[in-house]
């Protein structure tokens, strides 16, 4: 299974950074704890951030499912998106299609 898109896919990466960025820990995923995270000038965060949203979309196109930090990303093909749970309280849908 691959993910289905026909949005650009830098504008799509965009907007699940800017998601990702949200999910308490999401830097777990690069095995990085606070300190780690804290050390990293914004450019490089900017550069794993957006690292993981490329990855995560590949994940995603094999597993509905996946966890990120304290949070978790769906596929929803049936309706062309991309959810990111920060919380319980927020969630973020990401359109893959113009």
């Amino acid at each position: 299974m691959a993910i289905s898109y026909s949005r650009s896919y830098d504008h799509i990466l965009d907007d699940l950074s800017r998601a990702l960025s949200t999910v308490p820990r999401f830097y777990e995923a690069f095995e990085m704890n606070d300190e780690d995270w804290a050390g990293l000038s914004n450019d490089e965060r900017d550069v794993c951030t957006r690292t993981l949203a490329d990855d995560l979309f590949y994940v995603l196109g094999t597993e509905n499912t996946t966890e990120v930090g304290q949070g978790t990303a769906e596929y929803d093909s049936g309706h062309s998106i991309i959810k990111i749970n920060a919380d319980a309280q927020v969630v973020h849908v990401i359109s893959l299609r113009e």
